[in-house]
Order: C-alpha cells, then sequence, then structure tokens
C-alpha cells in the first residue's frame, strides 16, 4: 500500500482541570484546547470493534503516520481531528530511526455509543 501524504489534522492537547482547592485532576479541559494544524500526513483506518450489550458502542481505530523525516507535538491524552472526526490518541506515539529520524506513527481511536 503506497500512502500519500496529502491530508491536514489539528492536534488538539488540552490542560487539566484544577479543583477547587487547587488540585490537579484527571480530567481535561477541551473547552480551552490548543489547536496546532499538521499538513502532509497520512490518516488510514485500522480495525474496528462492535458490542451490543447494554449499551452499544462502536470502536474505530485509525493510524495517523507522518512522511519520511518528519515528527509530530504529540502525545499521549492528545485529540486529533481527522476526516470529520475527533479522535484520541490511543498509547505511546511510535518515534521511528533508521540512522536518524525516519517517521512518526500514532494509533488513534473513535468511540461511538
Amino acid at each position: 500500500m503506497t500512502l500519500h501524504y496529502t491530508q491536514t489534522v489539528v492536534i488538539l492537547r488540552a490542560s487539566f482541570v484544577v479543583d477547587r482547592y487547587g488540585n490537579e485532576t484527571s480530567e481535561r479541559d477541551w473547552s480551552s484546547a490548543t489547536r496546532t494544524t499538521v499538513r502532509r500526513v497520512s490518516v488510514q483506518p485500522e480495525q474496528s470493534t462492535e458490542d451490543d450489550g447494554d449499551r452499544p458502542v462502536i470502536v474505530t481505530g485509525w493510524r495517523l503516520v507522518t512522511r519520511t523525516g518528519a515528527d509530530i507535538d504529540l502525545v499521549p491524552g492528545d485529540r486529533v481531528v481527522a476526516l470529520g472526526r475527533v479522535l484520541d490518541v490511543d498509547g505511546e506515539i511510535a518515534r521511528w530511526t533508521l540512522g536518524g529520524r525516519h517517521h512518526t506513527e500514532a494509533r488513534l481511536k473513535e468511540v461511538v455509543g
């Protein structure tokens, strides 16, 4: 499969909410997230699972790949707006090296339901 790095995504990074006592919580304030536009990447579908229990849920996986030599400022906990969807970063970011920076890959996921 040949990847064409023609897509543009927006990385959303939100700070943690501080409670009334001044303590940082694990909840993020997405209403004030910073937005960083990244061009020339590829976002491709990966896998999808469904659960039709008490609450139907569909989890769709996506993979973001940068072109050779490119890295992006993406960390676990960020979100990525791509293909008209808001996707969560799923796990660590893979930064591949082959005698130097080769490319970056990130697993993304969308949970509906």
